[in-house]
């Protein structure tokens, strides 16, 4: 969107992506074309919105229970999860999906609780921003909840608290525009985002995603972990729990019981359900400062449970593990023990600890052969690129390759997520390893990333090139 201007129909290489509603790739794109591109300006967005989820819980946990400790026991309770820090830290929509989600529900109980217009209508711009951020889920997950609490607590509030004359404009102008459009100029968007991307990925096995129901108990165990003490007081709790919190809990279990019914799980899909865990559990936690060293020591035995896993891991190779890796896992023991010894002294410096050295354990598992990252591979072969060369990605495609060459690569023998945006490029796929080596014949100045088995068949078959560069996974070859 930054390079080519179009800001309506989302393109990934080039090619249509129409997996997922445009609000991410336009803040992003729009921090790329004040900053350019890093890795920093790649995960601002996701990054900022998981970081401002902690400000919302914590006033909305001061609000619901009136009490600034329970307030900061809250975000607590989401700084020291470890799957709400490792998920919020990822390129990914679902950290935004989070914020706006937990905004609309939180300013939906504000506006039951005082019937202020404002907070509806907060609540209808956020849940109209998630919708742009990840599609229909949105209204699934928040319409259900409100449904079953109704049902729950015998309590159907008037449609006239709801400001429906207010609400319903503000969520229709901000998300019919880019539907319609992105389907005017696309007459296959439709079905391939309403029906295929949602109700054929959440019914069947299309995506090739299938986990048994109990997927997304393990990441649930992990996020609790640090409070685990606590949650079945917490759960005793709910017995005589006010209407908000009794919403909270709905909220939470339903998403849970969604995505696991889904034949399509990721292991990010309950990140939503976590800033509203977070107030679940504050007074509880707030209850006696020993919660906070508990979790910190909990926290820590977690940090080096990972830092041995991840310095071993080279070993079964005959391996010695890179000074990066080392390096990384230091830093992260050292911040998991500063979060312990600060304990007693408040929440800010534990949680901010905590928060980094999880950070560093992912930048040790980033160093970590083989690597994932294709900037050292590009940056060897950047000098023999010139304006006029032509690139290829042929039996792969690495998500990191384009924006670090700043360029599209023609794809070929590889489909994975990019197949509806091949199906709708005629002419520009390569389909055949016979196919390639007839096109890369006919240049002068090519390169191509190719995957490694795939070098060996060309040779074979005689097929001039010069290997530049390669590293784990790919191999830069080029014609001339």
């Amino acid at each position: 969107m930054a390079v080519s201007g179009d800001w309506v129909t989302p393109r990934l290489d080039g090619l249509k992506y129409f997996e997922k509603p445009p609000l991410v790739y336009w803040a992003t794109a729009a921090v790329y074309s004040v900053f350019g591109v890093t890795e920093w300006t790649a995960r601002f967005w996701p990054c900022a919105f998981a970081f401002l989820c902690l400000p919302l819980v914590y006033a909305f946990a001061r609000h619901v229970y009136g009490s600034t400790t329970a307030g900061v026991a809250a975000v607590a309770a989401l700084a020291l999860n470890p799957y709400f820090i490792f998920v919020g830290q990822l390129n990914l929509l679902d950290s935004a999906l989070t914020f706006f989600m937990t905004a609309a529900v939180f300013a939906f109980l504000r506006a039951e609780s005082s019937d202020e217009r404002r907070w509806m209508v907060i609540a209808a711009l956020s849940l109209a921003l998630a919708v742009l951020t990840k599609g229909l889920v949105a209204l699934v997950l928040a319409g259900a909840t409100v449904c079953i609490h109704m049902i729950a607590t015998r309590k159907v509030r008037s449609v006239r608290s709801w400001h429906l004359a207010v609400t319903v404009p503000v969520f229709c102008a901000v998300t019919i525009p880019w539907f319609v459009f992105v389907s005017l100029r696309n007459p296959e968007f439709f079905d391939f985002f309403f029906i295929h991307e949602h109700f054929a990925r959440y019914l069947t096995n299309e995506a090739d995603r299938v986990e048994p129901w109990w997927f997304f108990g393990q990441f649930l165990l992990l996020a609790l972990l640090p409070w685990i003490v606590d949650v079945v007081p917490a759960a005793k709790a709910l017995r005589r729990a006010s209407s908000p919190i009794l919403f909270l809990a709905v909220w939470c279990a339903f998403t849970l019981v969604f995505f696991s019914v889904s034949r399509s799980k990721l292991p990010t899909y309950i990140l939503p359900m976590m800033p509203a865990l977070a107030v679940l559990l504050a007074p509880h936690i707030a209850e006696r400062a020993t919660r906070l060293r508990r979790a910190t020591w909990i926290s820590l035995a977690l940090v080096l449970i990972a830092a041995i896993g991840l310095a071993a891991s080279p070993l079964r190779h005959s391996q010695i593990p890179p000074t990066p890796v080392l390096a990384w896992l230091a830093v992260a023991v050292v911040l998991a023990i500063v979060s312990v010894t600060s304990a007693k002294q408040g929440w800010m410096v534990p949680a901010a600890a905590s928060i980094l050295s999880f950070q560093a354990l992912m930048m040790s598992y980033s160093a970590l052969p083989p690597l994932r990252t294709a900037k050292s591979l590009v940056a060897a072969t950047r000098p023999y690129i010139g304006p006029d060369t032509a690139l290829f990605s042929i039996g792969q495609y690495r998500q990191s390759i384009a924006p670090y060459l700043g360029r599209t690569l023609r794809l070929g023998l590889y489909e994975g997520e990019l197949e509806f945006g091949v199906a709708h490029a005629s002419g520009q796929y390569i389909g055949t390893l016979e196919e390639f080596a007839s096109e890369w014949q006919r240049k002068s100045d090519a390169i191509a990333f190719v995957e490694p088995e795939l070098v060996a068949q060309l040779t074979e078959r005689g097929t001039p090139l010069r290997v530049l560069a390669h590293d784990d996974r790919s191999v830069a070859i080029a014609r001339n």
